[in-house]
């Protein structure tokens, strides 16, 4: 989804950029910057972003606000973390407000198609970090392609839930014509994801920062 001010009644657009301006300040103040100062890991997390960038351009839509786009938010969070992965689709998000000249659903954005699949996935992959064993077919399977589709499908009903709250929509229209499209975006958004986290850790391992190859290869 990918909101449209039009769509957005003006209380909730005030609420959207507080909110988006608190979650900009944490990230101010909590990532570690240091990270970027790195040519390496700057250029793969630059890299990241335009490939996201992509994937956003691709989309096809039904009414104006109600788009369908692959996000790649999973894929950001598990190479960069939750900070570094927000501060991307903040540059994608940024990125298309500037193209289309909608500025004012810019934080809307954001926290829809960023902090929701971002949250989710983060969430994933430290209840399984936490619970399961370090092997490999784990991190795959269940952080990158079950990740993907359910932090995809999180967007679905976090989208639905704004559009029928702000009355941008009728509730029914968007359960029958809308949310069931995001089970068939699911299964793209984990096919995608997963292959494209499989081959970075087999090839590019540092490139994903949550994966460590002492835990996840040797002696499995």
């Amino acid at each position: 989804m990918n909101l449209v001010t039009a769509n957005i009644p003006l209380p909730w657009l005030w609420s959207l950029w507080l909110a988006g301006a608190g979650l900009a300040g944490l990230l101010a103040f909590r990532a570690r910057w240091s990270m970027l100062a790195d040519t390496r890991n700057l250029n793969v997390f630059l890299a990241a972003t335009v490939a996201v960038l992509g994937l956003w351009l691709i989309k096809t839509g039904i009414k104006p606000g109600l788009s369908f786009h692959l996000l790649g938010a999973t894929a950001l969070t598990l190479m960069f973390r939750p900070l570094f992965a927000l501060l991307a689709i903040a540059l994608v998000s940024s990125a298309l407000a500037l193209w289309n000249g909608d500025w004012a659903a810019l934080p809307g954005n954001w926290l829809l198609m960023g902090a929701v699949p971002v949250a989710v996935s983060w969430a994933l992959y430290r209840f399984i970090d936490g619970k399961l064993p370090n092997h490999l077919f784990i991190y795959v399977f269940l952080n990158a392609f079950f990740g993907a589709a359910l932090a995809i499908l999180s967007v679905g009903v976090a989208s639905t839930a704004f559009a029928a709250l702000t009355g941008a929509y009728a509730l029914d229209y968007l359960l029958a014509e809308y949310l069931p499209y995001y089970l068939l975006m699911a299964w793209s958004e984990a096919f995608a994801t997963g292959m494209a986290l499989t081959v970075m850790v087999v090839y590019k391992p540092e490139w994903v920062a949550t994966f460590d190859d002492r835990r996840y290869l040797f002696n499995k």
